[in-house]
């Protein structure tokens, strides 16, 4: 396969090693719920066993590396398609601004295919308080009770997010490379600096741009999981419920909880993307320059 496909997937994966556990708290903050009878905050900050911080990974290991790798071969391609010019997508410094985003926007989409059944497996396990839930179970109650169709379970809300997230993924990491070289920035003792940097900004500014459909996304999926309910406090309040659509859904978090509803956890969300991203960058543009030259064995000096 294609030195991307392999630089993508291997970069995924170690992103989601790295930020698995803030990626934990980020979706229990995210799913509950401080409307009036509901179990509170409070009940985010507990966990079963040091296992919690890692109940969910395994779905996004496999999963994540393959999005990844699906996200950054279509991007590549959909950038030399709207560049005709563009004879490497990997050193885009002519390439008009709004085409990255464009690029980004269909690399989204591409990597939906993958990201929705492993973003609904992985939130459904990290929510689940019962002993011994892993991703595996949780994918055998998901096809049981739903059939295969049920691990696209909100779909559309998730293409969405990761549509416009990944438009401005690459958007604003490829900006912040060149508002850094304006300024004549040039890598210390050539190590990977700018990479590293920009790769934690194009983390925060993603998730900064679709946060609001990231909660929606999360509170749909919560609202599956309505068996055994007295055992899960963290989802009492949304048990028995009447399935809601995304806009309806959006209304009732609107009404009972308020605007800042829709940005609770970006705090720990943000500290996670910029620590994921930049390591994520930094492996996938070295891991992109050594399969280009095998023999190449530096630092990632001049990269940018």
């Amino acid at each position: 396969m294609s030195a991307d496909f392999w630089a993508g997937y291997i970069s995924g994966a170690l992103g989601i090693i790295i930020g698995n556990p803030l990626d934990l708290i980020k979706v229990r903050l995210q799913a509950n719920s401080s409307a009036p009878g509901s179990a509170g905050p409070r009940q985010f900050t507990r966990f079963e066993s040091t296992t919690s911080l890692v109940r969910g990974a395994a779905a996004p290991i496999l999963g994540y590396g393959a999005l990844n790798a699906l996200l950054f071969v279509s991007y590549n391609r959909s950038l030399m398609l709207l560049d005709n010019s563009l004879t490497d997508p990997t050193n885009p410094e002519n390439c008009a601004l709004y085409k990255l985003w464009l690029a980004g926007a269909l690399g989204g989409i591409a990597s939906w295919t993958v990201s929705s059944p492993t973003e609904f497996i992985k939130c459904r396990a990290q929510l689940d308080a019962r002993h011994g839930v892993s991703s595996w179970t949780v994918a055998r109650d998901i096809v049981r009770s739903r059939g295969w169709r049920g691990l696209y379970f909100a779909g559309g809300i998730t293409c969405a997010r990761d549509s416009i997230g990944y438009g401005f993924y690459f958007w604003s990491y490829e900006y912040c490379k060149r508002l850094m070289s304006s300024y004549g920035y040039e890598d210390a003792n050539g190590l990977p600096l700018n990479v590293l940097l920009c790769g934690g900004i194009a983390g925060v500014v993603t998730w900064a741009s679709v946060f609001p459909l990231d909660v929606i996304k999360t509170r749909l999926q919560a609202n599956t999981i309505d068996a055994y309910a007295e055992a899960r406090p963290l989802l009492r309040s949304q048990a028995n419920r009447p399935a809601m659509n995304s806009f309806e859904l959006a209304r009732e978090v609107y009404r009972t909880e308020g605007f800042k509803a829709f940005y609770r956890g970006l705090g720990v969300c943000s500290l996670r993307a910029f620590i994921v991203n930049a390591a994520q960058w930094a492996t996938y543009e070295w891991l992109m320059r050594y399969f280009q030259n095998p023999t190449w064995n530096g630092p990632l000096k001049d990269i940018s």
